[in-house]
């Protein structure tokens, strides 16, 4: 039987603040990436958003098509309280399982989504994320180049995900980031990889 996400097991992570992931804010890379971005009517997709900063950092920066889901209806109903100064329609909030998900995006920001799920549903995440991006959509974000014990997060290597990818997508990087936050140097890979279709 095919794993799925655990709403449960994330509400309860959120109720206990138990979120050792969040860092407080947007991560540099994808900063970085989305200051290189001219195109603010992208639709852009942040999956398992957690606190949402890169959307956060997103509407700071003038885009208006962003959204955001997560399983978690606790975290949920947080985000949407932080983002009530929202009030035009550039931010669309869904709490739903991300395989639920409708195509139509032409961008996918990846961050701490990927290594919460079990590596048992990777094969589906890479699927599901062709399924999603519009012809010429980007797949872009951050990957743990490192292995954890147990999980969530779940680790990985570069090889890997080249193998776990490439059926679905070009590859058009996957390297070692140079701009991690200090504790997460040299544990973290950069994919920037467009849908093949």
């Amino acid at each position: 039987m095919e794993k799925k996400l655990d709403q449960q097991y994330w509400d309860e992570r959120y109720h206990q603040q138990a979120t050792g992931w969040d860092i407080g804010g947007i991560s540099t890379p994808l900063k970085e990436y989305i200051d290189q971005l001219t195109d603010k009517n992208l639709a852009i997709l942040i999956p398992g958003c957690g606190n949402a900063y890169e959307a956060r950092y997103l509407l700071n920066k003038g885009f208006t098509n962003i959204t955001v889901v997560d399983i978690s209806p606790v975290l949920v109903e947080s985000i949407a309280q932080s983002f009530s100064d929202i009030t035009d329609n550039s931010l669309k909030l869904i709490c739903d399982d991300f395989f639920n998900l409708q195509p139509g995006f032409d961008l996918v920001l990846e961050q701490t989504f990927f290594c919460a799920l079990d590596p048992a549903m990777r094969n589906s995440y890479v699927r599901k994320m062709a399924d999603i991006l519009n012809p010429g959509g980007k797949l872009v974000g951050i990957l743990f180049n490192r292995d954890f014990e147990g999980g969530p997060p779940f680790g990985g290597n570069v090889n890997e995900y080249l193998q776990l990818f490439a059926p679905f997508f070009e590859i058009q990087t996957m390297e070692l980031c140079h701009n991690s936050i200090a504790p997460r140097a040299g544990s973290e890979v950069f994919i920037k990889a467009v849908v093949k279709k």
